[in-house]
């Protein structure tokens, strides 16, 4: 397995790398599993590549040679090629850090023109000033959401195995002689044989907590050094560039997290496990804060100080180290009175430990403040800063919780209450008696729910008569108001936001901010609503300025409404292209409703991996906003396996950090100018072709029966993967089912469905009507649709109908060979709409390497879906009675998928 080779002269490097890492697998293979078994990976590797040379991804003597395995040979043949493309991701991203630190010097490359030391010169030549741009610079928020993926199936021992093959790879860069090369290939080769070793899979789903366990990982083992690495790099280059840096304890970073605090459609996220979250995440914070206290503590031995820390630490002769043992014993009280809680053990309130983040940062200023009033500005400007600016970026918490609950379950709570107290049915009340009542209870003194509702000692008859009503239960009542007592009970620094899924209306907005009051929340959590459909991105600005007629609304919100813009459900409710431009155009009339009553919106998005979810370069993304609708301010979720993507490796997190800090500052202060009038017409028609076109189809019962037979959406649903559940209702179609299992289905038989259907016919008519010239136009001149064209170009040639015919085949018969036609038919339409409307005779021709790696990808991709196919159809003829053969077949399965999502680099 040592001949995947990648492309390029530049990527030499690269392609020696995989070798290597090709081979060392191979002899892994031979050595554990046998000869017979790595000479049937040999030989279906060397027909899959042969094939794939000659433009085809499937033939009669490689389709018997998968059907016929035995069922004992899936699992090693699954695991082979899953296991070579993730070492080709790790060489593939180690070769990205290395060319990211050969490239970072050449002003032509791609890497400087993206960087903070080139956009810097870059906006003072056009014309801003140096106070312009430092102002921009204190203003700068950047807020990254950490989310889990609920078809993640990978454990984390495999993870730190591919971060110590990654770490390897580096070392062999700086390797100076032939016997330190030596021992870190062997190092390479007993990973690699570990790895083959280990179960990849988890056999249990994961609960909210292992994921908020995973989510504290990533911060503890990357984005903690990472953070002030950025941050000096940063503040190096405003000086030399504006001979001004940045603030001492400057935070322009900051992270979130939805694992433990997203309970939207998932019973698994309960108040109890947002509580115990909450504990796991500031016992992480304290540990990892104690060992900088204490590194500090070996550090700062010096005995000149100011009076002000002599004051504060009395007579010694090493002050900053008196001080410092006094952080540190105070950080190891917190991180122990924060462990007896998370093991429910008995413990006093009383100690002397930290609860707010200034408390800690206060201390370290002193100490700053004293290093520079005694000429040791160099000491002071060392590990201190650091430690300085990872307190002001994950303060005492590591990561605020964001609480995510869909608005019918605050209005349940409200009907039951009503009920209760004698007003008739709240749900049965219209919007404007639900905003007269919510906005004058929010104005009352006293408190409006009973005792019983948040005791849970609602008398068994009342309930019982309750549930004779209605359709929802005392439980679910009872779990959100207890979810908002738990909010009570942390420190503000916590939690972020309280976001609300399918927010309909400004009722939705007041109910939560009424039931937080009403949980004894001193300080509410900013409710952001959350607008996902088609028709509530259409109604969003109509939302917020019923929200701003409300008497006092704008004083309670501080001037500043919050608002959460979603991608999964509006791509999966409208297709891609319609949703697109149904939040660009909902951020346009937001930000004129938000203008006209002098308050300042901020917007929260929620993209995933894959492009009908928003996905691709962020950087672009955000370049190509609406005019106003970045402002210093970005927040954006980070999905899954995007994270470990993203974030994986030291080099490329410093790189995404940058390029999100170099696109909200451009974003800010040159905008994109807003689209002319003939391209605003042109998108309206562009969308109303394709909302029609895509709605008629997912519509249509064939292709939803074409869906569940020839995608693995039946067996998604099955298998134990995220803690979610693939559907918010266990009945329903499409539109109950969540968009991650509705993209993650299509990518795995490559016909990616939702990131192009409806864009097909949309395109087609504009070029019939003799709209090409404009739609270059606007291509060249639009960042807004370029960055869709190129997202557009970047998933089709991705897709593959070949395969998708192949599964086709195998799952769903001869009945659903018209239906696959029509729509590989689709497909090849869009492809030639897209190739016209960028004028190249060959999709990605401007990207060569991301067409190479797609390229030298698909013969290893290739065999895993014939063998998912093959997996699939014999997991669908079981009668139910083969438990141990089915266990194969689940193992195998899950393999497969995990696989072929490395192979494509995204899932959902």
């Amino acid at each position: 397995m040592s001949n995947a080779s990648s492309g390029t002269d530049n990527q030499t490097p690269l392609r020696n790398d995989i070798r290597f890492l090709g081979g060392v697998l191979g002899d892994t293979i031979r050595e554990q599993a046998g000869e017979p078994v790595f000479s049937r990976v040999e030989v279906i590797r060397h027909l899959s590549k042969k094939l794939s040379s000659g433009g085809q991804f499937a033939s009669n003597e490689l389709e018997q040679l998968l059907v016929q395995l035995d069922d004992s040979e899936l699992i090693p043949m699954v695991r082979a090629f899953g296991q070579l493309l993730n070492l080709m991701n790790i060489a593939e991203e180690s070769h990205r850090v290395r060319r990211l630190r050969e490239t970072r010097k050449q002003k032509d490359s791609l890497a400087y023109r993206k960087s903070i030391a080139h956009l810097l010169p870059h906006l003072l030549d056009s014309g801003l000033s140096k106070q312009n741009v430092s102002e921009a610079v204190d203003k700068l928020s950047i807020e990254l959401v950490l989310t889990a993926h609920p078809t993640e199936v990978s454990r984390r021992t495999v993870s730190q195995k591919h971060d110590r093959i990654a770490a390897h790879l580096e070392t062999l860069d700086r390797v100076s002689n032939d016997y330190d090369e030596l021992m870190v290939r062997n190092g390479i080769r007993e990973e690699v044989a570990s790895l083959w070793a280990t179960d990849e899979i988890r056999h249990h789903k994961p609960t909210p907590v292992d994921e908020a366990k995973w989510g504290i990982t990533v911060i503890e083992q990357t984005l903690w050094t990472v953070v002030p690495d950025l941050l000096r790099q940063f503040d190096l280059t405003l000086r030399d560039q504006l001979g001004v840096g940045l603030k001492i304890d400057a935070a322009p970073i900051h992270f979130a997290s939805w694992m433990g605090g997203d309970r939207d459609g998932n019973p698994n996220v309960t108040a109890t496990v947002t509580d115990e979250v909450c504990w796991l995440s500031r016992w992480q914070a304290a540990e990892l804060l104690r060992k900088d206290v204490h590194q500090l503590r070996s550090e700062l031995s010096m005995g000149a100080c100011s009076d002000e820390l002599r004051a504060r630490v009395g007579p010694c002769a090493e002050p900053y180290q008196v001080l410092l043992r006094e952080m540190r014993d105070r950080l190891e009280r917190t991180r122990d009175w924060l462990a007896a809680r998370i093991n429910k053990a008995s413990v006093p309130d009383d100690l002397d430990i930290y609860t707010d983040a200034t408390q800690l940062k206060g201390a370290l200023m002193l100490c700053h403040r004293s290093l520079v009033s005694q000429g040791m500005e160099r000491i002071a400007s060392g590990h201190l800063i650091d430690t300085l600016r990872r307190v002001s970026c994950f303060g005492l918490n590591l990561m605020p919780l964001d609480i995510r609950q869909e608005s019918s379950r605050h209005a349940e709570v409200f009907d039951a209450l009503t009920r209760y107290i004698g007003l008739g049915s709240y749900l049965d009340w219209d919007e404007k008696q639900k905003i007269a009542f919510l906005s004058n209870e929010l104005q009352q003194k006293r408190p409006l729910i009973p005792r019983p509702f948040m005791e849970k000692t609602l008398a068994d008859d009342w309930v019982n008569a309750l549930h004779s009503q209605v359709d929802y239960s005392i439980e679910n009542v009872y779990e959100v108001l207890e979810t908002c007592q738990t909010i009570s009970r942390h420190p503000r620094s916590s939690f972020a936001n309280y976001i609300i899924s399918m927010a309909h209306s400004a009722s939705d907005v007041l109910a939560v901010m009424l039931l937080q009051r009403e949980a004894g929340v001193t300080q509410p959590l900013p409710v952001m609503p959350l607008f996902e459909t088609l028709s509530d991105l259409l109604n969003a600005p109509e939302i917020i300025h019923q929200l701003f007629e409300v008497d006092a609304y704008i004083d309670w919100i501080g001037g500043q409404q919050q608002v959460m813009i979603g991608y999964s459900d509006s791509a999966k409710d409208a297709g891609f292209l319609a949703a697109s431009w149904a939040q660009y155009g909902a951020q346009e009339k937001l930000l004129a409703v938000c203008k006209q009553h002098d308050v300042q919106l901020r917007l929260f998005h929620g993209r995933g991996g894959s492009m009908s979810r928003g996905g691709g370069s962020a950087h672009d993304a955000l370049l190509s906003q609406p005019p106003g609708a970045v402002d210093s301010h970005i927040r954006i979720t980070e999905q899954g396996e995007m994270i470990r993507f993203k974030f994986g490796l030291p080099g490329i997190a410093l790189r995404t950090l940058e390029l999100y800090t170099c696109a909200t500052l451009e974003a800010s202060l040159i905008p994109p100018p807003p689209p002319e009038a003939e391209w605003r017409q042109l998108m309206d028609k562009l969308t109303s072709h394709s909302l029609s076109s895509y709605r008629e189809e997912i519509q249509n019962p064939t292709f939803l029966n074409y869906f569940h037979k020839a995608t693995p959406e039946q067996e998604l649903q099955r298998l134990s993967l995220g803690s979610r559940p693939a559907k918010r209702k266990a009945s329903g179609g499409v539109e109950s089912l969540r968009a991650i299992p509705w993209v993650f289905a299509w990518t795995q038989t490559r016909l990616l469905i939702p990131a192009w259907l409806g864009s097909d016919k949309a395109l087609e008519v504009a070029l019939d009507d003799g709209d090409l010239p404009t739609l270059q136009d606007m291509m060249a001149q639009w960042p807004y649709f370029g960055s869709i064209i190129d997202m557009l170009e970047m998933v089709l040639a991705k897709a593959e109908p070949q395969i998708s015919a192949y599964y086709e085949r195998s799952l769903a018969g001869s009945d659903m060979a018209e239906k696959g036609e029509q729509l590989r038919k689709r497909l090849a339409s869009v492809i030639a709409s897209v190739l016209v409307v960028r004028g190249s005779p060959v999709l990605l021709e401007g990207s060569p390497v991301i067409q190479n790696s797609i390229k030298v990808r698909n013969p290893y991709v290739m065999p895993l879906h014939l063998l998912q196919a093959e997996i699939m159809q014999r997991l669908r003829q079981l009668d139910g009675n083969e438990s141990a053969i089915k266990a194969v077949y689940e193992q195998a399965l899950k393999i497969s998928i995990a696989s072929i999502a490395a192979g494509m680099r995204n899932t959902g």
